[in-house]
């Protein structure tokens, strides 16, 4: 499930924007697709217009009913009525979508017999003391068996100390959930460190869902900003 949401604070429009001479959310889509990981790809969004771009070529798209807070909203609304197992949140902004990163998220899955697992998601290390500052990179300390403790847009851990070695990851927004997971946090009330953060993964943690948090070295663009698309505009290249 792609959730696309046609306004966006930051760069409105940004998924109908030209990325080498397709839209970035069907760049985003056709991506998906191509990973053959999935028995079925769709975008989710509000905007008839993303729609319309999905559809016209050739591509699956569903309507959202409602107005939604977060993507996960948006996609629990989706899949509360259809037969799955596991579903799996790709960013609409994200054209650089690949099978390498999926797998390692799916991955997790296969190796929790018991269900221990509520939900898994990517995380990238970062060395750049700008993107590490930056709040448009959202950041995760995990435990010693890469379980989330916490996510935000602040440096985190603080560094009073560099010498200790800390490690800096940023959160990349790919998740794979069990439906369970995803309608429980359909059905919670946000609380206010999520509200503050303005990051929906930390509604599973307030409520003690557990993420198993998976590192991968694949980076890709996120289109957050116009200064982003002309990145991946040179990346694509």
């Amino acid at each position: 499930m792609i959730p696309a949401r046609y306004s966006a604070s930051r760069f409105p429009g940004k998924l109908m924007q030209n990325l080498a001479g397709k839209s970035v959310i069907l760049r985003t889509y056709e991506a998906t697709v191509a990973t053959d990981l999935f028995d079925d790809v769709f975008v989710v969004t509000d905007s008839e217009i993303i729609f319309d771009e999905i559809t016209s070529n050739g591509g699956k798209a569903i309507m959202s009913k409602k107005d939604h807070q977060s993507g996960s909203d948006r996609i629990a609304e989706a899949v509360k009525d259809i037969d799955v197992d596991i579903v799996v949140n790709v960013q609409g902004d994200e054209p650089f979508t690949e099978r390498e990163s999926l797998e390692k998220v799916l991955s997790a899955f296969k190796s929790d017999p018991n269900k221990k697992i509520d939900l898994a998601s990517l995380m990238v290390e970062i060395n750049d003391w700008d993107e590490i500052n930056n709040p448009n990179t959202v950041k995760v300390i995990v435990d010693q068996n890469n379980f989330a403790l916490y996510f935000s847009r602040s440096p985190i851990p603080y560094p009073r100390d560099k010498q200790v070695g800390a490690r800096y990851f940023k959160h990349k927004g790919i998740y794979a959930f069990r439906k369970q997971a995803l309608l429980d946090f359909y059905n919670l009330p946000m609380q206010f460190i999520e509200a503050t953060e303005k990051i929906e993964c930390i509604r599973y943690l307030e409520y003690g869902k557990r993420i198993k948090m998976v590192e991968t070295t694949v980076e890709g663009v996120e289109i957050d900003t116009p200064e982003d698309l002309e990145r991946a505009k040179k990346l694509w290249k």
